[in-house]
């Protein structure tokens, strides 16, 4: 019964430490503020900043891991809607804390028309707030951040349902970009 209860009491406090690392990360940007920059490698090693995008809108997206079932099906999804996305006048970015060699081999198992940035440091994680501390590691909260052609923020999507969300990004992206 001793060692029960001393099992349990363990068990407890890494339950709590555990939640305590979980999310660590700071304030979200809000819609109408400046969308936080970065210059960052893309799967092919090209190196992107925030400023490449002024003039068209930008679907940024951030996920936790390439070749996971959930990233897998929101990366296909926004490849499979990517012309209609492009026929608003945005363009795609995806990015995650795997390293640009990860990002080569899961753009091309998918087919995936648009860059997938490397944030391996999760600086730029960091200044979105989706970092998670997870222990051990750090991933990528999956989140997506709509910006408009001048830079701004206008959309957070936090709280991803990845089955609807890529429509509801279009839906979102068509009516804004038509005021």
């Amino acid at each position: 019964m001793k060692w029960f209860i001393i099992f349990v009491a363990m068990m407890a406090a890494l339950a709590a430490y555990f939640w305590y690392q979980v999310d660590k990360t700071g304030g979200m940007p809000k819609p109408g503020q400046v969308a936080p920059g970065f210059d960052l490698p893309d799967q092919n090693g090209k190196m992107h900043k925030l400023a490449d995008y002024r003039g068209k809108w930008l679907v940024l997206y951030f996920y936790p891991k390439d070749d996971t079932p959930y990233c897998t099906k929101e990366a296909c999804a926004f490849r499979d809607d990517f012309a209609k996305i492009t026929a608003a006048g945005a363009n795609v970015v995806g990015i995650s804390l795997d390293n640009a060699a990860s990002h080569a081999k899961f753009a091309a198992k998918n087919h995936l028309p648009f860059p997938l940035l490397s944030d391996t440091s999760g600086k730029v994680a960091e200044a979105y707030g989706v970092l998670m501390h997870l222990v051990l590691f750090k991933i990528a909260k999956r989140d997506t951040f709509l910006i408009d052609p001048q830079g701004h923020l206008v959309k957070v999507y936090d709280k991803v349902q990845v089955y609807a969300h890529v429509n509801d990004v279009l839906n979102d992206l068509k009516r804004l970009s038509a005021k």
